[in-house]
């Protein structure tokens, strides 16, 4: 053990001065619009406002800790669970902001490395590491929602090729993705057994990308069209019909990314500072008293949610995987979230109101968008009412009532 925590300690430092000599300062600090603007999701079609943002990609992409836990051959940093942890700790110690966003390594990665074969793993994991592809997800469809496995996008067997033709919606950000991991039916005489997991170019010949402007002000989603697309059977990942084990796998790993990713987390602080600035100060508290009392309430709520996180992380490490546990971890994130969007409108009063114009700052415009995007945080990543199916199935192991 203690040669063990020797060789931690020697990491750490060379973490340290790497990150220290590599890390440009601008990639350093926390919030505000700057983030937003320094953001990077990577593929061909990126455009990076800030010059720092792809130098602080190119240097973790070629280190491999964007994927610090991928094998090397794959792209990956090759690191161990600890030294992974102990990678996470020292950046945040620098408050680096994120070198790379990406549907792949959250989602597509961790199912290729699990489905995909040896020359799939080497084509797109390097890729996806160094965020040279963009990819979206092509799963629900007009009818087949929350229902996914009713899905109607054909995929036909054309000799030396697939050829497919259907729709998807809610495509996040196909308008700006290079590639797409697609789930098609193969086989129309069965439901889940007749689903498959391809992969394609969305430059393809007869994909079309049509943006949908949400509520928010926003269009992050996308309708999606397919009109004869060919795509290579090597594309396949897994086996023919064998696509839905892929899917549940995937959702999986989405549903713990999106938990982990922020919908709760420990946000309380900035939300009393806020509430302070507008509701008004007294000995150092919220002035208003009710008010002041569901801050705190929301506080506790999400520091217990951010440990229990923390804690379903290391229960899934172990099990190589994430469990279905990773349900009551989405419901409750987007729980969080919303109420904290609610919370931040609410203590604003009048001013968190605000759609555009002079009379209202752009934090203030930003909290009544925002709040009007956390309503889907209880629809993406697997809707309130799947993931409750699921946690009385899965988890707490009831029987369906007819």
């Amino acid at each position: 053990m203690g040669a063990d925590m020797a060789d931690l300690d020697a990491f750490r430092g060379e973490t340290r001065a790497w990150l220290e000599a590599n890390c440009p300062a601008s990639m350093r600090g926390q919030g505000g619009g700057a983030f937003e603007d320094d953001a990077v999701w990577g593929g061909r079609k990126a455009v990076y406002k800030n010059p720092d943002a792809r130098l602080w990609l190119d240097r973790m992409g070629a280190k491999g800790w964007t994927a610090p836990t991928w094998p090397r051959a794959y792209g990956g940093g090759g690191l161990s669970k600890d030294e992974a942890k102990v990678l996470a700790q020292e950046l945040a110690r620098i408050k680096a902001r994120p070198a790379l966003l990406s549907f792949g390594l959250w989602m597509l990665g961790p199912v290729l490395l699990e489905y995909a074969n040896e020359e799939q793993k080497k084509t797109y994991l390097p890729q996806i590491a160094k965020g040279e592809i963009r990819w979206c997800q092509g799963y629900s469809e007009p009818g087949a929602g929350s229902d996914l496995a009713s899905l109607r996008t054909r995929c036909e067997d054309k000799g030396d090729h697939f050829l497919i033709n259907g729709q998807k919606i809610w495509t996040s950000y196909a308008d700006q993705a290079d590639w797409i991991f697609c789930l098609v039916r193969t086989d129309t005489t069965k439901k889940h057994e007749g689903i498959s997991f391809v992969l394609f170019d969305m430059t393809t010949p007869g994909v079309e990308a049509r943006p949908i402007k949400l509520i928010s002000g926003q269009s992050p989603f996308c309708e999606t069209f397919f009109t004869d697309v060919k795509v290579p059977k090597a594309q396949l990942v897994g086996k023919l019909n064998g696509g839905w084990e892929i899917a549940k796998r995937l959702l999986q790993y989405e549903r713990q990314n999106i938990s982990s990713g922020g919908f709760g987390g420990g946000a309380g602080i900035e939300l009393e500072d806020i509430a302070k600035h507008y509701a008004g100060e007294e000995e150092g508290a919220i002035a208003d008293a009710d008010l002041r009392a569901r801050i705190a309430a929301h506080r506790m709520e999400a520091r217990a949610f951010a440990l229990t996180v923390k804690r379903i992380e290391e229960e899934s490490r172990a099990m190589k995987g994430p469990s279905p546990a990773v349900s009551i971890i989405k419901y409750a994130a987007a729980k969080i979230n919303q109420d904290r969007c609610e919370l931040m409108v609410e203590a604003m009063g009048t001013q968190g109101l605000g759609w555009e114009g002079e009379g209202y700052s752009p934090g203030e415009v930003a909290a009544m968008r925002g709040m009007l995007r956390s309503k889907g945080n209880s629809i993406e990543g697997g809707t309130s009412e799947v993931n409750l199916n699921v946690i009385s199935k899965r988890v707490l192991g009831l029987l369906d009532h007819q």
